[in-house]
């Protein structure tokens, strides 16, 4: 019996130093939420007549919706409300949608999610050259009393324009010390409306900040130079809340292709530009200089944070027509956050993605 007892105890001993050896040597392992199959392939995306949705150009454009399984269609529509009916009547899988109509169509009871982001700053106003006096500087908000502006309601330069008359004590109306607003269904007609003689100054998002300029009218501001709109998120990824529970692989997979689509922007200009130029329409320098000029960003992080202050002030403007709603309902940060760990693990030294990733952290 003391034999055996001894022999037990031996194998014991053993067995346990084997066990800290083992639990010693071994390392961490870097791990990430496992891919899965696409549910579905066939994907259709709606997006505007902006440079701003590069993401969606380039990832196309270089074989990465197809490196991730998917066949994406990309389809321009002209306005936030036909890309939110598109969604709803099931032609599109998901949209680059304004921050401020997707907040205020969530407010309605539209039960569409935010996902990931699209464009960030990217918009201003712009004036007809033959009314800027002597000695104007850019950013000048006073340079709009007394004017006529063209405008799209239910859109962030909206907002954005009634913020800065607010805080510059202009009021809106008729009379050598108010501002006029017209309001006009896209940013097309708003534009356009700037070549009668009725409107005098006119809101622009990418690209028509630089066909205004090359047209000869002057910058009145970008907001990215405004200190109250500092990082302000313009297009968010957006689709039914219901698809995005029903599909997580396929808009994880999306999601890839856009976080490698933007890093292929960072890294390659030139080819850039020849992509977004497939889609939009313009010179190529306009492209650059909307791309890469300093007043926009084109990024697919969620920002939920500033999306969220964003909404506050929306609903304190009167958008919502005084109502209010829990946007944490309608916010799904966990598909970014899942394609760009998986990239991570793949990449784990690649700079463009550790640096999402620590904004990541930051702005969700």
């Amino acid at each position: 019996m003391k034999r055996i007892l001894a022999v037990i105890t031996t194998l014991l001993l053993a067995v346990g130093l084997f066990t800290g050896v083992t639990g010693a040597s071994e390392e961490p392992k870097v791990t990430s939420p496992p891919k899965g199959v696409p549910e579905k392939t066939a994907f259709n995306l709606g997006h505007l007549n902006s440079t701003a949705h590069l993401l969606a150009f380039v990832a196309a454009e270089e074989g990465y919706f197809k490196e991730e399984g998917l066949a994406v269609t990309l389809s321009q529509f002209a306005s936030a409300g036909e890309l939110v009916a598109g969604l709803e009547g099931g032609q599109l899988d998901a949209a680059f949608i304004g921050s401020v109509p997707t907040i205020t169509n969530q407010a309605a009871g539209h039960d569409i999610t935010i996902f990931g982001g699209a464009m960030t700053n990217g918009h201003g106003y712009v004036i007809k050259s033959d009314l800027v006096p002597d000695g104007f500087v850019e950013g000048d908000i006073s340079i709009l009393r007394g004017k006529n502006i063209a405008s799209v309601k239910n859109s962030v330069q909206d907002y954005e324009l009634l913020v800065l008359l607010k805080n510059n004590g202009i009021e809106i109306g008729e009379g050598a010390d108010k501002a006029g607003v017209v309001y006009f269904e896209s940013q097309k007609d708003a534009y356009n409306a700037l070549a009668g003689q009725e409107i005098d100054a006119a809101s622009v998002y990418s690209p028509y900040a630089s066909v205004a300029r090359a047209a000869g009218h002057t910058v009145v501001y970008y907001c990215n130079e405004k200190e109250e709109f500092k990082d302000q998120p313009c297009c968010r990824q957006v689709a039914l809340t219901g698809a995005l529970a029903a599909s997580p692989n396929t808009y994880t997979a999306f999601e890839r292709a856009l976080i490698k689509a933007y890093k292929f922007s960072q890294e390659n200009r030139s080819k850039t530009i020849d992509d977004v130029a497939r889609y939009i329409t313009i010179e190529k320098p306009q492209i650059e200089y909307e791309v890469y000029g300093g007043h926009a960003a084109s990024v697919p992080d969620p920002d939920k944070h500033g999306t969220v202050s964003l909404k506050e002030g929306v609903v304190e403007f009167g958008y919502t027509n005084g109502t209010d709603y829990d946007l944490e309902k309608l916010y799904n940060t966990g598909i970014y956050e899942t394609a760009l760990a998986q990239l991570l693990a793949e990449n784990p030294d690649d700079g463009v993605y550790n640096d999402l990733k620590a904004h990541f952290d930051t702005a969700n």
